[in-house]
């Protein structure tokens, strides 16, 4: 790829372009013939077609969702299941707050370690069974109790890090349930959102086989699978929260942004997501929604801190100053993310602009090069997914940075890894592919994620980074109660971690999707999440 390329596509978009352009045209002369209105289809009433970047459809037990990153949670957990939390994403103004799910209050106790839930009455599983204290202790004990009949350690394994802060719980009446923490643990709220109850009912039926007949509170409920291709969800129309306004959601595996774009003009969906930023002027010019916001979303490189010369950080500093964010940004991504000038992202109320570190400064690269004895560069290798959840357009943005690179004689080889194998390895603390550095898209929506990544011998600190300082202001954050005084303390931990450059901060997306005409209702919210439940199909 050329460095100062107008338009930066994929090579295989660009040696294809007369091919989409010959289909393109033969469509919307199909269209047209038809009588239909093209841009304007947006396939049946009352059904909303998705097409996900995921390349499979997300396990439909649970927490198992997640195997294809928070697209799954997005799209399926979310969707079937509810957790004592929720976010708020009915609104689009602000990152969304941890408001009343399933319980519709709590309080701790002076000790700030036993947290007591009142649960929502009248609620019921899809499966007509009753959701109270003894679901939710079923499904504790599914995620927790080795013991317990209904364990499941694939489950268990999943809500590792999510539950982690549990210690103990117990039923106090049919509505309450008290969960009794790991010493203070001020982000729980969070943490159990993701914790979804399933009926104990369905799980004791088909045991091993609920994923083929998940029964949740949620939004939706399960219909049909066709593995690898999509799966059918219809509305719950008893949903405590109010019941959908659509009465079918089909999710449909398309990691391919090319074949993403060609079903939403066929019809064939009538929503994508992640929408390559070369076809946005052309789908709004045709009609289309084209809707963006930024949400607590960062795309960095993570560097291995074991390895040489990257265990300097005169060389990761230099490589965060020898990147042009602003070129990608507004040429590469045409505006559908922003400048990573830190960790924190700027939709995070850890963000901070007084903590922007990285600015494109290419002389003083060289110049941190040569004072770490690498004056002419070095070799590194970088694995990257080839989709997936928030990973916007890999190729393409890693082409472009090693692009950069180059021009301070740093060789970058990529290493393209397939998403589910890339999580796979990376949850369990690994580099995938044994490369230098790891391209992923990350997120601290999930606050115990600080610590995980950057506290010594975090879960996830697959780059092994280790900062006393930093891992002090972690156990303070883990005391603090008070929101504000907490995301203040990650303001602190992120301007340390940034002065020791562990990691390649690149961008923030800013989430695009692009929706049929007929599409109304959604809020696009600050969230990696959405709310289903106000969308309508004319």
């Amino acid at each position: 790829m050329k460095p100062h390329d107008p338009v930066r596509r994929p090579p295989h978009r660009r040696n294809r372009g007369l091919l989409a352009t010959l289909v393109l045209a033969l469509l919307t002369l199909i269209t047209a013939c038809s009588g239909s209105a093209g841009a304007a289809s947006s396939g049946t009433p009352g059904v909303l077609t998705i097409g996900m970047t995921a390349a499979d459809i997300p396990n439909l037990d649970t927490v198992l969702a997640g195997g294809q990153g928070y697209e799954g949670y997005r799209f399926v957990g979310n969707q079937l299941y509810d957790s004592l939390t929720k976010w708020d994403l009915k609104q689009g103004d602000q990152t969304p707050k941890i408001i009343p799910g399933l319980a519709t209050s709590w309080n701790v106790d002076a000790t700030k370690t036993r947290w007591t839930f009142h649960l929502r009455e009248g609620v019921k599983f899809s499966d007509g069974t009753p959701f109270d204290a003894d679901a939710v202790i079923f499904n504790l004990d599914r995620y927790k109790n080795p013991k317990s009949p209904q364990y499941d350690a694939t489950v268990a394994a999943q809500a590792g890090l999510l539950g982690a802060g549990i210690k103990s719980y117990k039923k106090i009446g049919a509505g309450t349930v008290e969960i009794d923490t790991n010493g203070v643990w001020s982000h729980l709220l969070e943490d159990i959102e993701f914790l979804y109850m399933a009926s104990p009912t369905a799980v004791t039926k088909y045991g091993k086989d609920y994923n083929q007949h998940p029964s949740g509170t949620g939004p939706f409920v399960f219909k049909s699978l066709t593995r690898g291709q999509q799966v059918t969800f219809t509305a719950n129309k008893d949903y405590w929260n109010g019941a959908p306004k659509i009465d079918q959601l089909v999710l449909k595996a398309m990691p391919d942004v090319s074949a993403r774009l060609a079903a939403l003009r066929s019809g064939e969906v009538n929503w994508i997501e992640a929408p390559n930023p070369d076809d946005l002027k052309g789908l709004e010019s045709g009609g289309y929604q084209v809707l963006t916001n930024s949400y607590d979303h960062i795309w960095p490189w993570i560097f291995d801190l074991t390895k040489k010369p990257l265990n300097d950080p005169r060389v990761r500093r230099a490589l965060n100053l020898a990147i042009d964010r602003e070129t990608m940004t507004k040429t590469l991504l045409q505006g559908t993310a922003d400048p990573a000038y830190q960790t924190a992202p700027k939709a995070s109320a850890a963000y901070d602009a007084a903590n922007d570190t990285f600015r494109d400064n290419p002389a003083e690269a060289r110049k941190l090069l040569a004072e770490a004895g690498v004056p002419n560069g070095f070799t590194m290798t970088v694995s990257y997914p080839t989709s997936g959840s928030g990973n916007m357009q890999p190729g393409p943005m890693n082409q472009e940075l090693q692009s950069d690179l180059a021009k301070i004689g740093v060789k970058v080889e990529l290493k393209p890894i397939e998403w589910a194998a890339m999580l796979t390895d990376f949850g369990g603390g690994k580099i995938p592919d044994g490369a230098d550095a790891v391209n992923i898209s990350l997120t601290f929506i999930q606050e115990s994620f600080w610590g995980l990544a950057f506290g010594t011998g975090g879960a996830v600190n697959v780059g092994h980074y280790s900062n006393p300082k930093v891992d002090a202001l972690l156990a303070q954050a883990q005391h603090e109660l008070d929101h504000t005084k907490r995301y203040a303390i990650y303001s602190r931990i992120t301007k340390l971690v940034d002065a020791d450059a562990p990691w390649l901060d690149v961008v923030n997306d800013r989430n695009p999707r692009a929706l049929a005409p007929g599409v109304k209702g959604f809020v696009e919210p600050k969230s990696w999440f959405v709310d289903l439940t106000t969308v309508s199909v004319g």
